[in-house]
């Protein structure tokens, strides 16, 4: 194997999705606390002061406890280099959470062991089906009192449709629970209590379980029932094999806390060790991956504003094929111009390092004067490719927004088509009107997001008014002229940032009666490709 197989077989580069609350932000700690990335977590409230999770850099998630953005983390961990996508666990969030997914190899779901499987954890799960990412299950909090694990088991089969398969499975009675056993090598861990409310990484105690010393540890009851339970699982569970984990027909199943530690070293070490290395990327020219020699790569977050001081603005690429060095020239498939990567940077949340050299499955930060979009392609000059566009949500709730002080307009336009590069919320414009734009979200929380941006990292103060639509469409057709359209009195039709005309419409009944009145439009949910 060449250089590039090599270091791309080393790369394991995952999201973690979930519905809010699961506590995905304390897992990701968890992960690098043990990755030995940072010797002491942050999310938990200490005694004396409370320090916040690394991945949540923003100073609005500090104040809200949620993850508004995309964290890209990375370390090493034996012999693996690890990209871990934490992603908005909100879900006002989700389409920023779908983008991360188009840079994800396979995807960790966190599981709330009293709650199973949320609204939101549905949709995320859906997301990665489509995509054909494999899925690891972390079912997470078993320091509190939970489910039945054969009734959690149940019901992933039965809502999300994918058959589990427990790697470990919790030892203890009614969630009073004591460690994990290891079912491949059917061994229990037993974790050491401590006084550093999960803080520092968890020791533990390790034996068979046939060993009589454990099972006094364990006391009676307790060691029946998990003996009980692993000759349940043995008879009647799934048989596990990698190709359907592959497939996305099975999930492999972990047990543990985020919070406590207990099960997270275990599960990064499988986890890793059965986790796919990158995947191809389809593009205009077939499948591009590690074997295809040149250099390709493709933007899947934009993020202004990341360190304050100096107002800067990073572009998160996946590396897809080839090697990329720095100071490299690329070609930059949407403008046609050759760009010169000279200051790469790898990220520990608000920490930087630059990089000299990545491989594919690698997420790398570029310095942006602007010129990126979310979904661009960049490749090696002569090996012209481009990758498939990302999916596009169709907003649900609108606003009218503009600075309350016209003195300040520029900033206000400068924030605005920055904010919509990043996909922060998707912005647009009515022709005729110059001193406003209509914003589009798909979740409100956006709109508080962007509200709270705009005044503390542009210094501007906006007015917003709500407007009363609920469905977008763009628009498309033969000799489709937009302010002929009938039947729209109580309609706006608008231009989105690359020109293409949508209509915004009250309710679905009305969108059908317009329709009717216009047979030679096509109303799209998500905007025509223009390339």
């Amino acid at each position: 194997m060449n250089e590039i197989t090599v270091q791309a077989n080393r790369r394991r580069t995952f999201a973690i999705i979930s519905h809010p609350d699961a506590g995905k932000t304390t897992l990701t700690e968890k992960l690098l606390l043990y990755g030995g990335a940072i010797h002491l977590a942050g999310s938990v409230k200490a005694r004396k002061a409370q320090k916040h999770a690394v991945s949540d850099w923003m100073e609005i998630e500090k104040q809200r406890g949620i993850s508004v953005t995309s964290s890209v983390l990375q370390f090493d961990y034996q012999d693996f280099r690890v990209n871990i996508l934490d992603t908005p666990g909100h879900q006002d969030f989700s389409e920023d959470t779908y983008r991360t997914l188009m840079a994800a190899d396979s995807a960790v779901m966190l599981i709330d062991v009293a709650k199973g499987v949320e609204e939101q954890t549905k949709k995320l799960f859906r997301v990665c089906k489509e995509r054909g990412i494999p899925i690891f299950t972390f079912v997470n909090k078993l320091d509190r009192f939970g489910r039945n694990p054969f009734e959690l088991m149940e019901e992933i089969e039965k809502v999300l449709g994918i058959r589990a398969y427990p790697m470990n499975w919790p030892v203890g009675v009614d969630g009073n629970y004591r460690g994990i056993y290891n079912r491949q090598l059917a061994q229990v861990e037993l974790f050491d209590k401590d006084g550093s409310h999960g803080q520092r990484a968890l020791a533990s105690t390790l034996g068979s379980v046939n060993d009589p010393a454990f099972r006094e540890v364990l006391g009676e009851t307790v060691y029946q029932a998990l003996c009980d339970d692993i000759a349940l699982l043995d008879m009647a569970g799934d048989q596990f094999e990698l190709a359907k984990v592959a497939k996305g027909e099975l999930t492999p199943m972990f047990f543990g806390s985020a919070m406590t530690n207990f099960g997270v070293q275990p599960f990064l070490e499988e986890f890793l060790r059965l986790a796919p290395p990158p995947a191809p990327r389809q593009s205009s020219e077939g499948p591009v991956g590690s074997a295809s020699g040149f250099f390709s790569a493709f933007v899947f977050k934009i993020q202004a504003n990341m360190n304050p001081a100096h107002r800067d603005r990073i572009t998160f690429i996946r590396i897809c094929s080839g090697k990329f060095e720095r100071g490299m020239n690329v070609y930059h498939v949407q403008s046609g111009k050759q760009v010169r990567l000279s200051q790469p940077q790898q990220f520990l949340a608000q920490e930087r390092n630059i990089v000299e050299d990545a491989y594919p499955g690698d997420i790398i930060g570029l310095f942006d004067p602007g010129l990126f979009g979310i979904g661009d392609t960049l490749c090696q000059p002569g090996q012209p490719v481009r990758f498939q566009d990302f999916p596009v949500f169709s907003p649900e709730h609108f606003a009218r927004v503009q600075a309350k002080d016209t003195m300040k307009r520029k900033q206000f336009v400068k924030g605005m088509v920055q904010l919509a590069q990043e996909g922060a919320v998707q912005v647009f414009r009515q022709p005729e009107v110059v001193e406003s734009f209509v914003v589009g979200a798909v979740g409100t929380l956006q709109f508080e997001v962007l509200q709270y941006r705009l005044k503390q990292e542009y210094g501007v103060d906006i007015l917003m008014h709500p407007l009363p639509f609920g469905v977008a469409r763009w628009l498309q057709g033969d000799g489709l002229n937009p302010k002929a359209l009938k039947s729209m009195d109580n309609g706006l039709v608008l231009e989105d940032t690359k020109g293409r005309p949508l209509v915004l419409i009250t309710t679905e009944w009305q969108l059908n009666w317009v329709k009717e009145r216009n047979p030679g439009v096509e109303f799209l949910v998500t905007p025509p490709s223009l390339a």
